[in-house]
């Protein structure tokens, strides 16, 4: 096997965020899903922007949230990813790699615009998301770079991949590459929903390709149809080389056929918004994991990168993380 020239290289759907605050009165009487990613059409999300709150955009999508996470970390990432040629893809481009990750990615020219999510935080800090993929729908296998797949130590996919066919095509190119180079795959669940929506290939992908596997508790449990979260523990052990479970407030448990390991979260003074948490707690993780840190403690890093994203408004770190795992671990 050849030097890896990078540690993670991450694919996903390429978002701009729009994120505003809202009440509970606002997501109900817009028929909206607390909680949830919901995939709306141009016509609604036109609707819903219109009345939305003052909102921040900045760029996001799961899979560039956490490349923006590894990069702050002093990782090595690329991200490989579909926008248009049109303002939304420029800024897209701009900040993935402003922040110092890879992005070569041609965008399209023509067809839909780039993809944007129009995020709502409610004061309990849940934040409802409402997704427009625009763009991302055309991602496909000739998108998939065989070099840069086999060039990172870490192939990292997101499971909201998996709701578009092309997408689907992708995914599954990118894994074999990945273990055709004798590197790792990883798969985030991404969201509950998500997971009831695709539950039997999510499965068969954790038994049959995945090595390092994401979900939060309410994830797990939906893909293994169990009512407690220790049973789904014993559902995901031994299926794929890792398990990284999170459980908010009570830390994570990381799952091997040998070991489990219970990790308490990183303390914060003030919950602000969880947009992004799982996505830089898979970061902070995998930016363990590239650099021969032990599976507690890629897992403290995760939380120590999780905790700080939650503590102010947006998807992508505001302090630059190595520094701050440095004052925390040492």
């Amino acid at each position: 096997m050849s030097q890896a020239t990078l540690d993670v290289v991450g694919i996903g759907n390429a978002i701009v965020d729009v994120i505003a605050h809202a009440d509970d009165d606002f997501i109900a009487s817009n028929g909206l899903e607390k909680g949830a990613m919901t995939l709306i059409d141009a016509d609604r999300a036109e609707e819903l922007y219109g009345r939305m709150g003052p909102g921040i955009e900045m760029s996001g999508g799961s899979a560039g949230n956490t490349m923006a996470g590894i990069a702050s970390l002093g990782g090595k990432g690329a991200y490989i990813g579909k926008v248009k040629d049109d303002q939304l893809g420029t800024v897209f481009r701009h900040d993935i790699r402003a922040v110092g990750v890879r992005f070569d990615s041609r965008p399209a020219t023509e067809g839909a615009p780039t993809a944007r999510c129009l995020i709502l935080v409610t004061p309990d800090a849940q934040r409802t998301m409402n997704t427009y993929l625009g763009a991302c729908v055309e991602l496909g296998p000739d998108d998939i770079d065989a070099e840069l797949i086999q060039g990172a130590q870490v192939t990292y996919l997101e499971g909201y991949l998996w709701d578009r066919p092309l997408a689907k095509e992708a995914f599954l190119k990118a894994a074999k590459l990945a273990h055709a180079g004798d590197r790792k795959l990883s798969l985030t669940l991404s969201d509950s929903f998500c997971v009831n929506r695709h539950r039997a290939e999510f499965a068969d992908l954790v038994d049959n390709h995945v090595d390092i596997l994401f979900g939060n508790e309410h994830e797990i449990m939906a893909l293994y149809q169990v009512d407690s979260f220790d049973q789904a523990l014993a559902a995901v052990r031994g299926r794929c080389e890792t398990a990284v479970l999170t459980r908010s407030e009570k830390g994570s448990v990381v799952v091997t056929e040998r070991d489990v390991f219970e990790i308490p979260a990183d303390p914060i003074d003030r919950l602000v918004d969880t947009t992004g948490a799982g996505d830089l707690f898979a970061a902070g993780f995998l930016h363990g994991y590239t650099h021969g840190r032990s599976l507690p403690d890629c897992a403290r890093i995760a939380a120590i990168a999780a905790a700080e994203v939650i503590s102010h408004v947006g998807a992508r770190p505001e302090v630059n993380l190595a520094d701050l795992v440095a004052r925390k671990l040492g």
